[in-house]
């Protein structure tokens, strides 16, 4: 029997679900650029991506090896013309050539080889959250092999460099009015009108959401214990609970091993939480599910049988987003950093100092759109 704290969590976190949506409605706009210092020979991973992201759900997408801005929404391919998308592949390109010449100038900056594998990050966007007056939150940072380091402060209307190999470029930076002028200008006013356009175009998607799958699935972890596992998939928005609950009382979460919420290929979610048991325990599991599109919790039970245990849902097509500042949600930043981490390579977060011939094309990186 679920305790009186299990029961109140449950209700609070349900009420988060269903209720915060008519309270309060958030949306945001990010675009996010990823350059790599060299080629990397494997599949899917190119020298340069650039993507935007509609309230998590990736709207547009550009590689260095199609050179072409393409839209990765239905709608955003029957509302905006061609001429967008034509004008998009050319801003796209030039921003290409402005992080291939500015991962050039911070690998000599930071001194590091040019045999090794570097990356150099952009995010910018804007968050606006309406819950009685608007909230409004802009967004312009970069960074150097996954770490931080440059952003703007749009208050104060300067860059603010966390780290001191980035005080160079925040000296120049802040000595171009007319690029902060810009960039604060971007974030208020073309950010959120862009952002306003997209969400009203994608509101039927945006509004209705994606309801969960849910699967329950066991697998030998040792010789006397086998892992138990609640997975969720293909949901939109990404906020949901899931609880692996024994006799119907949830597991505290400190037993319980989770994925966290990750983004699918087509803009959905998924998320898989898990907890080894033993083999022969006869204790009655089930997955317990709450989200905004259902009108009651999914609550799948577990057999107790692991002989026909249906295979682990193949999570290959699954794009891993990094954290730090720059939160990817569906990008290949996340995979390069993470082989980063695993050659070993520690390096530190950088935002490019423009050559003269490159600072023109600086000013070009306010047009995200």
């Amino acid at each position: 029997m679920a305790t009186g704290f299990d029961k109140i969590f449950v209700l609070l976190c349900v009420f988060r679900i269903f209720w915060t949506p008519i309270q309060a409605e958030k949306h945001s706009l990010y675009y996010i650029y990823t350059a790599l210092s060299k080629p990397v020979d494997l599949p899917g991973i190119y020298q340069f991506t650039a993507m935007g992201l509609l309230d998590d759900i990736q709207i547009d997408y550009y590689n260095s090896e199609e050179q072409k801005k393409i839209p990765k929404q239905t709608w955003m391919k029957e509302k905006l013309y061609e001429d967008y998308w034509e004008e998009g592949t050319q801003s796209r390109k030039s921003k290409e050539q402005w992080f291939n010449l500015n991962i050039d100038i911070l690998m000599k900056r930071m001194r590091h080889s040019e045999s090794d594998l570097h990356v150099f990050q952009m995010r910018t966007g804007c968050e606006v959250e309406q819950w009685g007056s608007e909230v409004f939150k802009g967004v312009y940072e970069y960074g150097y092999d996954g770490e931080n380091f440059l952003s703007f402060d749009d208050r104060e209307s300067q860059w603010v460099a966390p780290v001191y190999a980035a005080l160079p470029t925040k000296s120049k930076w802040d000595n171009m009015p007319f690029l902060n002028q810009y960039t604060k200008g971007y974030l208020g006013k073309n950010c959120v009108d862009w952002l306003e356009k997209f969400t009203e175009y994608g509101e039927n998607e945006l509004r209705n959401g994606s309801p969960p799958d849910v699967h329950m699935f066991a697998k030998r972890s040792t010789s006397d214990k086998i892992k138990l596992t609640c997975m969720v998939t293909g949901f939109y928005p990404k906020d949901t609970v899931l609880f692996i609950r024994k006799y119907r009382t949830s597991l505290p979460e400190d037993e319980t091993e989770s994925t966290g919420i990750r983004p699918n290929h087509d803009g959905t979610f998924q998320l898989k939480k898990s907890v080894e048991i033993q083999e022969n325990e006869k204790a009655n599991y089930d997955c317990f599910v709450a989200h905004r599109t259902l009108k009651e919790p999914i609550i799948i039970e577990w057999g107790g049988n692991c002989q026909d245990c249906p295979p682990e849902i193949d999570l290959a097509m699954i794009a891993v987003v990094t954290g730090g500042v720059l939160v990817l949600l569906i990008t290949v930043a996340g995979v390069v950093v993470y082989i980063l981490k695993k050659k070993g390579i520690i390096g530190q977060t950088t935002t490019a100092e423009t050559s003269n011939s490159g600072s023109n094309s600086s000013v070009d990186l306010q047009y995200v759109y």
